[in-house]
C-alpha cells in the first residue's frame, strides 16, 4: 500500500479508525471522513505519526455535496484516490449492552431512514463519487463493509447491509471494464472498540481481532470482484451463501 491514497469513511473511531491505522501502517497516504469532530481530530493526529500524508474532514455521507467536495480535495491534495472503504454506518451494538432498537412495530420511520440513508445512501454516494477517480486511472479498489445479526430491532441494520452486499455485485459488473475491484467484507463477529462500555471491552475482543481482512481486501485480484471475502490464515476467501 506503499504510497497509495486510501479514503476511510467514518473513519474517526471505532473499526473505521482501526482501519485507518492499518494502511497507515502499510505506508498509505489516508483520509478520513466523520461526522463527528471531536475524534475526527484526535485520529488525524494519530495518523500524521504514522505516515506521510493525512487528510481530514468532517462529511456526512447522507450529503452527497459533502462528499462530492472531500473526494474532490482528496484527489487534489493527495494526488489520486486508489482505495475506497465504506465503513460509515449506524449500528446496533447489542452485544455492548447497549438497549436494543425498536422492533418494526414499533419503530419511527425518520430512525428507519436515518439507518438506510447512512449504512445504504451513504454507501451508494461515495462510491458514486469515487468511481470517476478510478476510472481516470483505469485502477482502484473499494471496500463496502457487510455485517449481520439476528436481533430483534437489527432488521434496519440487516437490510441496509444485504443490500450493500447486492449493491458491491452489482456495481462491481459495472465497472469492471475499468479495472475497478469492488468487494464487500465483514467482521463476522461482535468486537469492542474504544468507545464500547468497559465491561463489554473485558468480554469482547478488540478491533486487532480482525487482523489484515481491510488490506488483503484493498490488494484483490480482479477475480474477487463483487465477491463477499473473507480472511482466513492471512489470506483472502470468498464467503458462501448463508455464512
Amino acid at each position: 500500500m506503499q504510497g497509495q491514497v486510501t479514503i476511510v469513511t467514518g473513519g474517526a473511531k471505532g473499526i473505521g479508525r482501526y482501519i485507518a491505522h492499518g494502511f497507515a501502517r502499510e505506508g498509505a497516504k489516508v483520509a478520513i471522513a466523520d461526522i463527528d469532530t471531536e475524534p475526527l481530530e484526535r485520529t488525524r493526529k494519530e495518523l500524521e505519526g504514522m505516515t506521510s500524508k493525512v487528510l481530514s474532514g468532517k462529511v456526512n455521507v447522507r450529503n452527497e455535496d459533502e462528499v462530492r467536495t472531500f473526494f474532490g480535495q482528496v484527489a487534489n491534495q493527495l494526488g489520486q484516490i486508489d482505495v475506497l472503504v465504506n465503513c460509515a454506518g449506524l449500528v446496533p451494538h447489542f452485544n455492548w449492552g447497549v438497549q436494543k432498537w425498536a422492533a418494526i412495530r414499533d419503530m419511527d420511520k425518520s430512525f428507519w431512514d436515518s439507518v438506510i440513508e447512512t449504512n445504504l445512501g451513504g454507501t451508494f454516494h461515495c462510491t458514486k463519487h469515487v468511481i470517476p477517480f478510478m476510472e481516470q486511472r483505469r485502477s482502484g479498489h473499494i471496500v463496502n463493509l457487510f455485517g449481520g445479526g439476528r436481533d430483534i430491532g437489527a432488521c434496519a441494520y440487516v437490510v441496509s447491509k444485504e443490500a450493500i452486499r447486492t449493491f458491491t455485485r452489482m456495481v462491481a459488473d459495472e465497472v469492471r471494464e475499468s479495472n475497478i475491484c469492488v468487494v464487500a467484507t465483514a467482521p463476522e463477529g461482535a468486537v469492542a472498540t474504544e468507545d464500547a462500555p468497559e465491561e463489554a471491552r473485558k468480554r469482547l475482543p478488540g478491533p486487532e481481532s480482525l487482523g489484515n481482512r481491510f488490506i488483503l481486501a484493498a490488494q484483490a485480484g480482479m477475480e474477487f470482484s463483487g465477491k463477499l471475502l473473507t480472511s482466513k490464515d492471512g489470506r483472502l476467501a470468498v464467503r458462501t451463501p448463508g455464512s
